[in-house]
This record gives structure tokens, sequence and C-alpha cells, in this order.
């Protein structure tokens, strides 16, 4: 179990590669970089998600484990807003198909979009992550 300055730590070092996923994916987007684009997107929000999972002390080293913790703890309960957890499984899908599908292309509008949901995404799970601080 991670001590409570260390595991305080771990969540700063994540937001912190989250955001830095903006700055790639804003280069990649324009460079025609679709489909690595699209895997920083999806990586971003689960960079997010992990520091979420620290604070509630909630440990996977699955993806789909900790998008099912996100939906049970904080979306069936209200906590946040359903339409994040539409955005995670969009970004978790368009990324699972870009990595391992053959001939998947995508659309500049399509990832802008996807792109624009994710620093949504990254705002609000970082004021979650904030609260009683």
């Amino acid at each position: 179990m991670l001590e409570d300055i260390e595991r305080k730590e771990l969540i700063k070092h994540r937001i912190k590669k989250a955001k830095k996923t903006v700055e790639e994916i804003d280069f990649l987007i324009k460079n025609d970089l679709l489909d690595l684009a699209i895997n920083r997107i999806y990586y971003g929000i689960f960079y997010m998600l992990s520091a979420l999972a620290l604070k509630y002390q909630f440990s996977t080293s699955k993806h789909h484990q900790l998008i099912g913790w996100f939906n049970k703890k904080f979306i069936k309960e209200g906590l946040i807003d359903k339409k994040y957890g539409s955005i995670i499984h969009k970004a978790y899908d368009k990324r699972t198909k870009g990595d391992y599908d053959d001939f998947v292309e995508f659309s500049k509008e399509e990832v802008s979009e996807l792109f624009k949901n994710m620093k949504e995404f990254l705002f609000s799970i970082e004021e979650l992550i904030s609260i009683n601080d």
C-alpha cells in the first residue's frame, strides 16, 4: 500500500502526464497523424482516470476494470454526468481499432471532436480529484 505522501505525488504525476498528452495530440492532429492522436487521446483519459483511482485507493492493471470501477462508483452513483462514461468508451473503442485493426482511418473532424471531449473529461476528473484534497 502506498504511503499517503507517495500516493499524492503519484496522483500529481499522472495528472501532469494526462495534461502533457494534450500538447502531443495537438501536434499529431496538426500533422495528420490521426491514428496516433486517437491513441494519445485514450491514454490521456486513462492517466487521469488512474489518478482518480489512486485517490480512492482503487488498484488494477486492467483497463476494463478501471473503466468498470469508474462507471460503478461515479456514473451509476450520479456523481458525474454519464457523458463521461461515453467519452471513455468511445476513446477506448477507437484506440483499440486504431491499434489492432487493419485499414482503419479516422477523419480529422472525428479525432478533433474526441480531442475536445477528452479535454473536458480531463478538466472534470481533475476537479473530482481535487474535492476534499
